[in-house]
């Protein structure tokens, strides 16, 4: 339940990230690979 929550609030900041035009898979993908990005999104900066 409580992971449930985490990973819906994951998911909507990937959604609002604007900065790197892809699906959510990919942007889930370059998270993981790109610590500079995935600060980036968790920050919003990349949000509209």
């Amino acid at each position: 339940e409580n992971l449930a929550v985490i990973r819906h609030i994951a998911l909507n900041l990937l959604t609002e990230e604007i900065s790197f035009k892809a699906g959510i898979k990919r942007k889930q993908k370059k998270a993981n690979r790109n610590n500079a990005y995935l600060s980036q999104v968790l920050a919003g900066q990349g949000a509209s």
